[in-house]
């Protein structure tokens, strides 16, 4: 697969992950430690990526799927992610307040 298919690949998951949020409202927010568990139960999980370095340091946020559900984490520090993870890079994240 190339590198642009690979690109646009991950980009309709990700389109994927936002439609599902939008179809089922649900949006479950997490801290780091759970997210990290739930990315572990999945063999190869899909996680949108955010990072942004500001005047008051850095903020990571992810976002991934998991039965259904989409879970949120935001973290001043990156956390680390399983090798088999599928990881698109966003510009930003943006979550409903």
């Amino acid at each position: 697969m190339t590198t642009a298919a690979s690109a646009g690949a991950a980009a309709a998951a990700a389109a994927a992950i936002a439609q599902a949020i939008k179809a089922s409202g649900t949006l479950v927010r997490v801290e780091p430690e759970e997210l990290r568990r739930i990315l572990d139960r999945q063999e190869a999980p899909l996680v949108v990526v955010a990072s942004k370095s500001g005047f008051f340091g850095e903020k990571h946020q992810y976002l991934t799927g998991y039965r259904g559900l989409a879970f949120y984490a935001r973290s001043p520090r990156p956390i680390e992610l399983p090798g088999t993870a599928e990881v698109v890079v966003a510009r930003s994240i943006w979550m409903p307040s």
